[in-house]
């Protein structure tokens, strides 16, 4: 049996970046597409963290764009593993805004990510599980199941 970690033992608690013109849409505001870009990049380190193996976005699933971003805003990314499962692993991030005067926080993105991690061949491998520690981990390890439950539901598409 593969050994566990924490869920602080591969979180990423306040990755920054700033908006800069070329990440605005149409309307001045960040695109979603790049912010999400972001969120898969760092969801993947901390698959790979996790379970010591190359690992590949399965899905992601309930994002949810809270507010907007503009230029000159400084992002604060926070992910970490919620669950892990025999072979993959759902990864949850959040997005703030923070006004660099005041350091105050607006949420402004969140989303899910599954992750499979695998061998040198490409297959599926068993991943280590993960010991969540706080109050906050032990509701996003018991949310991350009914999540899984809804999302093995839905019809696969042809």
């Amino acid at each position: 049996m593969l050994s566990g970690k924490k869920v602080s033992e591969t979180a990423i608690h306040d990755q920054t970046a700033v908006v800069y013109p070329n990440d605005l849409n149409a309307y001045g505001t960040l695109f979603g597409g790049r912010v999400l870009e972001t969120c898969d990049r760092l969801a993947g380190v901390i698959a790979r963290r996790h379970s010591g193996r190359v690992c590949v976005t399965l899905g992601v699933d309930s994002v949810r764009f809270l507010a907007p971003a503009k230029h000159g805003d400084t992002l604060v990314y926070k992910a970490s593993v919620n669950r892990v499962w025999k072979t993959s692993m759902e990864i949850g991030l959040k997005v703030f805004t923070e006004d660099f005067r005041t350091l105050s926080r607006v949420h402004i993105l969140s989303a899910y990510f599954t992750f499979v991690a695998l061998d040198d061949h490409l297959h599926p491998v068993e991943i280590c599980p993960v010991t969540p520690e706080t109050e906050d981990e032990m509701r996003r390890y018991h949310q991350a199941e009914e999540r899984r439950k809804l999302r093995l539901q839905k019809p696969k598409s042809s």
